[in-house]
């Protein structure tokens, strides 16, 4: 009678077993949990021992949520139940124990974990295999998030391209992520984490690959309405493949210098694959200074102000700080093309006169228009 009501309650979990199967086989090519890359593999790791941590909790407290009430369920008179039962020292061990166990490791494996996979911290054996060239020269990549699109800029070999990146296997790679206007999130699940690219900052990324392919990259975060087609391909290739991939951007006929950059820099969607045979000196540097428009103060100059180091003698013009972008209200759902007028994306009714976006009363002159400098921006 007892094995009769035993066996039972195991019954449904043979069913909730079968329906799991399409949940764990579809992650079969899944780059997050399949990565090609030793910085994104460790990452995973981190992911699954996290999980399986989490699950020694999880998983019982989940069988005994169902099991109990089945084993207790009124019908089934051979089950002993002890109303009076209140403690047990044992039980009370094992309840505080093993989570307190748990947390300690988990917080330990995430503590080194975290620092050992740093973007900013270069490559070393601890977080590469053993096929990776720690002793040869990272390829150093310039990322230039605009809208909508990527710009990678190859220093070393004087090339840039636009939503097509390379990269050959085994070979350390630094990377340099600023922005042109808005916040974006640059992503290659199988190379490495997540990492932000904002305006006038600088941030870095230290990753490898480990095996041929072809891989997507992409913005994960939402930035305006050509969001869908800020994506491209990652080009894994041996070293030869690499080489050829350079001479072909080599080839092109295109020039990166200023003006094709702020050309460049114009909002567009879905723009198509594009190469340059050669970038303008100091091009990068003067997109991380939000400076290429001639004429104006480099961030990096303001900053120097700031720090009461400027150049003596000196007058700096209102116009000489003002950045000038795009009226990014102009594309998508927000767009005077779609016979919405000016309104902007996502907005409400504005609340006063006056346009969406904008800092100027009607009648009035805008706020700094042919001014001079605050006395603080001039050297004395």
């Amino acid at each position: 009678m007892s094995d009769q009501y035993g066996a039972a309650p195991l019954r449904p979990f043979r069913f909730l077993l079968v329906l799991a199967l399409p949940f764990v086989l579809s992650a079969c090519d899944s780059p997050l949990l399949f990565p090609g890359g030793d910085i994104a593999a460790r990452q995973r790791d981190m992911l699954l021992i996290a999980t399986g941590l989490m699950l020694i909790i999880i998983l019982p407290v989940i069988f005994m949520s169902l099991y109990f009430p089945w084993r207790y369920r009124a019908s089934n008179k051979a089950s002993s139940y002890d109303a009076d039962w209140d403690h047990s020292t044992k039980l009370e061990l094992v309840i505080w124990t093993v989570p307190l166990m748990i947390i300690i490791v988990l917080g330990a494996v995430t503590w080194v974990g975290t620092h050992l996979l740093d973007p900013y911290r270069p490559l070393d054996e601890i977080t590469t295999s053993e096929g990776v060239a720690l002793d040869e020269e990272p390829l150093e990549v310039q990322v230039v998030a605009l809208n909508w699109k990527w710009l990678f800029v190859y220093p070393q070999y004087g090339v840039a391209s636009v939503n097509e990146l390379a990269a050959p296997v085994n070979r350390p790679i630094r990377f340099h992520l600023t922005a042109e206007s808005v916040m974006n999130a640059f992503y290659i699940p199988t190379l490495a984490g997540m990492i932000y690219s904002m305006p006038g900052m600088e941030t870095k990324l230290h990753a490898v690959m480990n095996e041929p392919g072809v891989f997507d990259g992409f913005a994960s975060h939402y930035n305006g309405a050509g969001f869908s087609d800020m994506h491209f391909k990652f080009y894994s290739q041996d070293e030869g493949d690499f080489e050829a991939w350079i001479e072909n951007l080599k080839g092109s006929d295109q020039a990166l210098d200023t003006q094709s950059y702020l050309d460049l820099a114009k909002p567009t969607e879905g723009f198509p694959v594009t190469y340059y045979s050669s970038v303008q000196d100091d091009l990068y540097k003067r997109i991380l200074g939000m400076c290429v428009r001639p004429g104006k103060l480099c961030m990096q100059e303001v900053m120097m102000i700031d720090a009461g180091k400027a150049e003596p003698g000196r007058d700096v013009t209102i116009d000489q700080l003002k950045y000038e972008t795009y009226d990014l209200d102009q594309f998508g759902h927000g767009g005077a093309d779609e016979g919405h007028g000016d309104e902007p994306q996502g907005a409400t009714a504005p609340a006063t006169n006056r346009e969406p976006h904008s800092d100027e009363s009607g009648g009035q002159e805008p706020a700094g228009e042919g001014t001079a400098a605050p006395p603080q921006l001039n050297a004395e």
